[in-house]
């Protein structure tokens, strides 16, 4: 199984998948504190912003949107991906995203002016499988995501593959089958620097 996934990221240059990049404790702990935080309910899935909001509608950011620092509880996880040379600097924009068996999320690149190179996802509770398409061939590539990994996109994983989530409630990988259950994704970004010198000037002004 390992085998298959180590081919596929071969196939995509700018992928990095790290499994077990937390412990079960410290999962199990996330989730209770994601938990206890306020869902939105705008979606046809949950979702928590932390940050800055984006604006899924106009595939922006702008100063309004700031919604204050990382609280301790995410900023100890950016923290960690700074320190383990994962990203540049400490992420400022978290997205987390909850998946119902049967939901998932359409064929994607994150907004390329919004956020900055290295886009990185830590999946919680479910196995899943995330969909890659080229941009520009036909090409289909499934990544099999376990609880506790994580999942870096820079360069051409970035900009020139798609992502999504299949809607469905069971995933074939191989010759195996993975029935889905709750699923959470934590989403790390940086705003692009234009978006955060904008932020500063927002800020100089009052």
């Amino acid at each position: 199984m390992q085998n298959n996934r180590d081919t596929e990221l071969t196939q995509i240059p700018g992928m990095k998948y790290i499994p077990d990049y937390i412990t079960e404790d410290e999962h199990d702990n996330l989730l209770e504190m994601i938990d206890r935080q306020t869902w939105l309910e705008d979606l046809k899935r949950r979702v928590q912003h932390y940050g800055y909001k984006y604006d899924y509608k106009k595939r922006s950011v702008n100063p309004s949107m700031y919604l204050g620092e990382l609280p301790e509880w995410l900023l100890s996880i950016a923290r960690r991906l700074y320190d383990n040379r994962i990203l540049g600097k400490i992420p400022d924009q978290v997205i987390i995203n909850e998946y119902q068996p049967g939901q998932g999320i359409a064929d994607h690149v994150d907004c390329p002016r919004c956020f900055e190179n290295t886009i990185i996802s830590l999946s919680l509770v479910s196995t899943c499988i995330m969909q890659f398409s080229h941009v520009t061939t036909p090409e289909k590539i499934p990544i099999l995501l376990y609880p506790r990994s994580l999942i870096v996109l820079q360069g051409q994983a970035r900009y020139q593959w798609k992502h999504g989530i299949p809607a469905r409630k069971i995933d074939k990988y191989g010759c195996r089958e993975f029935v889905r259950t709750r699923r959470v994704s934590m989403t790390f970004r940086n705003i692009s620097q234009p978006q955060n010198t904008s932020i500063r000037q927002l800020f100089q002004t009052k």
